[in-house]
C-alpha cells in the first residue's frame, strides 16, 4: 500500500528554465550555449555542477549563490514557475487521503520559498540544507523515512532523475515514480534503469492518483 507521496522539487514541481537562464546571464554566457552544455554534461553522466566549471574553472556554486544575493539577483522561483499539473495533483492526492511531502536538494533560501508556496498543501517540507544530507546519498532518503509516519515501503518518492531520485530511493526501500520532463528525465527516459526501477512512469503528475489507486487496489 502507498500511504504517502513525497515529491522532489526541481523539474518535478518547479520548472527551472528561468533559473538556469539567469545562471547563464550571471556567467555572461549565451543561454543557448549554456543549455547545450548542460544537456551534454547530463548525457555524459556527469554532475550538473560541472557545467559551471566548463565556463568558469574554479567556480564555487555556494559562493556564487551568495554573490548573486548580494548583487540583488538571488536564485528564486515562484508560483509562475510551477508546472501546471502541480496544484491539481496535490489537491487530488489530498482528497484521496494520502499524506504528502516535498523533499529535495535545496538551499535554506529555497526552503523558505517552498514553505511560502506549499505549507497549506503538504504535511512536510524538507531540504538537504535542513537535514545535512543531499541526494543521491541514501542518508537523505533515510531521513525522509524517519520523518514520514509510515513504513518506508509505503512512501512513494516522485522525481525526474534516475541517478539522484530513483536509484537511491529504491535502495532505501521506497516505491518510486519517474515523471518525464526536464533535461534529466528527457535524456534518461529510454535507459534501462528508467524502465526497470520506477514503480510508475508518468508523463504528468495528474496520472499519480489513478496509478496509486490501482496499485493499492491490487495490493489488498
Amino acid at each position: 500500500m502507498i500511504r504517502a507521496v513525497v515529491f522532489d522539487v526541481g523539474e518535478c514541481l518547479v520548472d527551472e528554465t528561468r533559473e538556469y537562464g539567469t545562471w547563464a546571464d550571471w556567467l555572461r554566457v549565451p543561454r543557448h550555449t549554456f543549455h547545450a552544455m548542460f544537456g551534454a554534461v547530463i548525457a555524459q553522466g556527469r554532475d550538473y555542477r560541472e557545467v559551471f566549471q566548463e565556463f568558469q574553472p574554479g567556480f564555487d556554486l555556494y559562493e556564487q549563490r551568495e554573490a548573486r544575493a548580494a548583487a540583488g539577483q538571488p536564485e528564486t522561483f515562484g508560483e509562475e514557475d510551477l508546472y501546471a499539473d502541480v496544484r491539481p495533483t496535490l489537491t487530488q492526492l489530498r482528497a484521496d487521503g494520502l499524506w504528502l511531502g516535498i523533499a529535495g536538494n535545496q538551499t535554506v533560501r529555497a526552503g523558505k520559498i517552498l514553505r511560502g508556496l506549499f505549507s497549506d498543501d503538504v504535511d512536510l517540507i524538507g531540504t538537504s540544507d535542513d537535514w545535512g544530507a543531499s541526494k543521491p546519498d541514501i542518508a537523505f532518503f533515510d531521513r525522509v523515512a524517519e520523518v514520514v509516519p509510515f513504513e518506508v515501503e509505503e512512501i512513494l518518492y516522485v522525481g525526474d532523475r534516475v541517478d539522484n531520485d530513483l536509484r537511491p530511493a529504491v535502495a532505501a526501500g521506497m516505491p518510486t515514480a519517474l515523471v518525464r520532463r526536464g533535461p534529466w528525465a528527457t535524456i534518461q527516459w529510454h535507459g534501462q534503469e528508467a524502465k526497470d526501477l520506477p514503480t510508475f512512469r508518468v508523463e504528468s503528475l495528474l496520472e499519480l492518483s489513478g496509478r496509486i489507486a490501482h496499485f493499492n487496489g491490487t495490493a489488498r
